[in-house]
């Protein structure tokens, strides 16, 4: 299964951890959306920063 992951708020105020999330999702902007495949590692990140993000799923 494919997910498809926006960035909806800054990561300035949060801490770099979560900034470096962002980055590992290929986030640099805002509004920027990516798709991955949905792994446990790419799920994992997703739990992380799933405050600054929005995720859809594609069929």
């Amino acid at each position: 299964m494919k997910v498809r992951v926006t960035q909806i708020k800054s990561g300035i105020g949060y801490p770099l951890r979560q900034k470096q999330t962002l980055w590992s999702l290929g986030l640099r902007k805002m509004h920027q959306t990516k798709e991955h495949e949905l792994t446990p590692q790419i799920q994992g990140m997703i739990d992380k920063v799933k405050h600054l993000i929005k995720v859809e799923e594609i069929n």
